[in-house]
């Protein structure tokens, strides 16, 4: 069959626009996944968008998208050619497993419509990845590519012994030797890769390392957090309030803090204002100063150009009464994170309701999450958290003894070590007593780290005196703790056993509700047992 001559090919970013023609053009190219329902949906697709716009292209002929790639960066470890399946690396295609700081663009798609085959788009798309990964200075390309050609000669040879022959020229498979011709090595085949038929289920495992990548300097990527061990005092008048909180953040900017952490329910002060009132009437009297602590808190952090984990304030959302976290960035946006597990004392006194959201915040100086108190004693929340990018938890807090405070100190502690992250504590100290549920507090903010040597002996960065107001002001460094999480003595992110347990979440990006009917669940992909 004669070569089809090449045409000229033009290679752009995806826009929003371009995903019903992408979905459409998924199919075509994959016809046979398509019947098992392994193909990209819209909330993928706008998922890559939200996450590494970068990374996704398409390619036009006389302005018809005929192709596309979709690539996210991710930090593989010590170990970058361990076998892995494309649910895992991808996080079942939504690429929330993305990491700005990882070393590696991952090639999770490559598809091209079979009317242009041959035409010279799959080889330039191929070399816009390349500069892509050169413009990045990352260290390589990896990617899973299916052994296509495979079913027709699994009777009379194993996947591995195939894809040497391939390599060898023996024969010719329709992915693994263009891959072959553009610049990859074979580096292994990985089995259980992704439910697919042709393949029985294999991929090659292809690298392709840049030739210009530089090393980056470590110790750069340093932040400063505040963390507020908050008096609970009498207050006249909301403007009393404003200038106790106002004078801590301004303390906090003095210090050059990058973030500031102010305690779980800290606005409760403004019921001491109030004429005594059962508590559950309290709180929904305090979920009424809500806007007018939204724009106290949001113009701090615009004022002073850095972030507010403003602790959390009663908010009523429909019928139900939320304990929510606002996250105010210096651009004066504000983030939401609602408390989802409660207590059973808030729910007996407060009426207070869990939220259903959580998700990471990308901040300017590093990505955040946020777990309300009792929330941190659940590993799985803190889990999803890590696994989506936290680099620092914050965890404002209010116990009102020793043993409350010891609960979430030790699970923090816990949760710092096991998912090799970074979490801030404050909480409140003194008294309210004409505040009933509210009377008294026991409070020590801290820091603690992985326990490892890049960090403090004990894993404690810095800690407060315990029940004495004052501002607890510590040092992060960020590159540290991603070379221990590749390096480390122990790197229990990597060590992780996915053929023994399996961590499912319900969350998922926002963009997920969109048209879940409609797409191929592409999620389902499971974590095959391991051969």
């Amino acid at each position: 069959m004669p070569e089809k001559k090449r045409v000229p090919v033009r290679i752009r970013e995806t826009t929003r626009g371009d995903i019903p023609r992408l979905m459409e053009l998924n199919r075509a190219a994959y016809p046979g996944l398509a019947g098992e329902n392994v193909v990209w949906g819209e909330s993928h697709l706008l998922s890559h968008l939200r996450l590494f716009p970068r990374g996704q292209l398409v390619a036009e002929v006389k302005g018809r998208i005929v192709g596309a790639v979709s690539s996210l960066i991710v930090n593989l470890g010590s170990d970058a050619l361990r076998h892995h399946t494309w649910a895992g690396i991808t996080d079942s295609g939504y690429f929330t497993s993305h990491d700005p700081q990882g070393d590696t663009l991952y090639g999770a798609d490559v598809y091209v419509h079979p009317a242009t085959r041959g035409l010279g788009v799959g080889h330039a798309l191929y070399e816009a990845r390349r500069a892509l990964c050169q413009r990045l200075n990352l260290r390589r390309i990896l990617a899973g590519g299916r052994l296509w050609n495979y079913e027709d000669r699994a009777k009379t040879m194993s996947p591995q012994e195939y894809a040497q022959r391939v390599v060898a020229g023996e024969f010719r498979d329709l992915v693994l030797s263009f891959q072959l011709r553009e610049g990859f090595q074979l580096r292994g085949v990985m089995p259980n890769y992704l439910r697919d038929p042709r393949s029985h289920n294999h991929a090659s495992l292809i690298e392709w390392l840049n030739p210009g990548y530089k090393p980056h300097s470590t110790g750069a990527r340093k932040v400063r957090v505040a963390c507020v061990q908050y008096q609970m005092r009498k207050v006249g008048a909301f403007a009393d309030f404003a200038r106790q909180v106002a004078y801590f953040v301004d303390v906090a900017a003095d210090y050059q803090a990058d973030f500031v952490l102010l305690p779980e329910l800290f606005s409760v002060q403004l019921l001491s204002r109030l004429d005594a009132v059962s508590p559950q009437e309290g709180m929904k009297k305090l979920a009424a100063y809500t806007p007018r602590f939204k724009r106290l808190m949001s113009d701090l952090a615009r004022k002073y150009g850095l972030t507010i984990i403003a602790g959390s304030h009663p908010v009523l959302v429909g019928e139900k009464l939320l304990n929510i976290a606002h996250v105010c960035l210096p651009d004066g946006s504000v983030v939401e994170q609602p408390k989802l597990h409660i207590t059973p004392n808030e729910r007996k006194w407060w009426g207070i309701s869990g939220g259903q959201s959580l998700g990471v915040v990308e901040t300017p100086k590093a990505k955040i999450g946020v777990l309300i108190c009792y929330d941190v004693e659940f590993p799985e929340a803190v889990r999803h958290l890590a696994d989506a990018g936290a680099e620092i938890l914050f965890v404002p807090f209010c116990t009102d003894n020793r043993q409350g405070y010891l609960r979430v100190r030790y699970c923090a502690q816990a949760r710092a070590i096991e998912n090799q992250i970074y979490v801030a504590l404050a909480g409140n100290v003194g008294n309210l007593p004409d505040v009933t549920n509210m009377d008294v507090q026991y409070g020590q903010a801290a820091v603690f780290t992985p326990s490892d040597f890049a960090f403090a002996r004990d894993g404690i960065a810095a800690e407060a005196d315990s029940n004495e107001e004052t501002v607890l002001v510590c040092d992060l460094d960020l590159d540290s703790l991603h070379q221990s999480r590749s390096a480390g003595t122990v790197t229990p992110r990597l060590d992780r056993r996915p053929d023994l347990f399996q961590f499912v979440s319900t969350f998922r990006p926002p963009e997920a509700a969109l048209n879940l009917e409609k797409e191929g669940p592409l999620g389902d992909q499971p974590e095959l047992p391991r051969e």
